[in-house]
Order: structure tokens, then C-alpha cells, then sequence
């Protein structure tokens, strides 16, 4: 339990990747699912505990996309590609962990606040990435699977490139891996 932050997190996501095998031996991730994330919220007296739930769910919702799904690409000139959520994927109503358990932790006074209530803010934002960090244990399975070492990047947003990519096979070691200076890029890669 973190001192700093009016936060009891106990948020466990998992992360399912349902996978195909094929009569070679390879698997393709078809999905990735959150199955399930509980949380426990330290916010004091809470004044409304309905509304505080709410802004977590949502906060943690938002932090799912953050580290899964919402990734920035620029041109190699700097312009921003993806400038709303008509160029890239935001989290939908599907992306909800299908048992999403959020509480107030009880019994959580804090004598110096009014009616003795802590910040919310958007603090179960980081949570978010409970799910990023389920999808790379996940990679790290397979990747013991068909024994290959346990170190390997996995790059934030963790989208289904990235994880295709990061659990390496035959295939992926089949794509053209690009030069400094060789070709010109239609989109920058910022997060390296």
C-alpha cells in the first residue's frame, strides 16, 4: 500500500488471449479480453460512494485505453496522425472487464478534510495498466512456451501489433527490419 496516494489498490486484471493453433505449432492472438479487475478505493468518508465508483470505473476504463489501445502516430515531419477518436481506437463498452468489482475501502476516515472525504481526482487512472502489465505476463508465457528468452519489449500502448510482434515466431521473424536512414516512414514510432 502506497503512502503517498489516498489509494488501496488491490486491482488484479486479467488478461485472456485466445489463441489458435495451427498443425504447425503456431498460434495466432485471435482477442484479448480483460476477464476480471477488482479495486479498492481509499477515499475516506466518501460524500457520494455512487459517484466516486463511477469515476473510478471510468478513470480505469480510460487508463485501459491509454496502455492498450490508444496510440499517438506522427508523420516524419511531426504532424499528429491521430488527432481524435476517429483516427484511433478508444476503449469501447466491450473492452469492460467482464467482472469489474469496484469498492470503497471502509472505514477510511481522514480527520484533516472536510466531512473527512479524500481527493478522487483521476488517481484509479494508473490502474490502467494492471491490464498492460496481465497482456506482457501473458507474452511472457507464450514465449516460455516455445523456449524463448524471457526478455523482450513491450512498448506502451500494448496494441495487437505489438503483441503479435513481442511473442515472436517464424513469421514475425520473417518481417523486413527497417534500417536508420534506409527508407522514409509514413508514421514515427515516439515511443522509443
Amino acid at each position: 500500500m502506497a503512502s503517498l496516494t489516498p489509494l488501496l489498490n488491490q486491482s488484479r486484471s486479467l488478461a485472456n488471449m485466445l489463441t489458435l493453433q495451427s498443425s504447425k505449432g503456431m498460434s495466432f492472438i485471435l482477442k484479448m479480453q480483460s476477464l476480471r479487475t477488482d479495486i479498492v478505493m481509499d477515499l475516506g468518508e466518501s460524500i457520494n460512494p455512487g459517484v466516486d465508483i463511477g469515476q473510478v470505473e471510468g478513470a480505469f476504463t480510460q487508463g485501459f485505453g491509454l496502455f492498450t489501445e490508444e496510440e499517438l502516430q506522427y508523420s516524419p515531419q511531426g504532424a499528429l496522425y491521430s488527432m481524435g477518436p476517429d483516427s484511433y481506437v478508444i476503449p469501447a463498452v466491450c473492452d469492460v472487464p467482464r467482472e469489474f468489482n469496484v469498492s470503497v475501502l471502509a472505514n477510511s476516515k481522514n480527520p484533516y478534510t472536510i466531512y473527512s472525504s479524500k481527493g478522487l481526482g483521476e488517481t484509479a487512472l494508473f490502474l490502467g495498466c494492471s491490464v498492460f502489465f496481465a497482456i506482457k505476463d501473458a507474452i511472457d508465457f507464450a514465449r516460455a512456451e516455445r523456449g524463448l528468452p524471457k526478455d523482450f519489449t513491450l512498448d506502451s500502448p500494448a496494441g495487437p501489433e505489438r503483441i503479435r510482434m513481442a511473442c515472436t515466431d517464424h513469421l514475425t521473424n520473417m518481417t523486413v527490419k527497417d534500417e536508420l536512414g534506409t527508407n522514409i516512414q509514413w508514421s514515427l514510432d515516439v515511443s522509443r
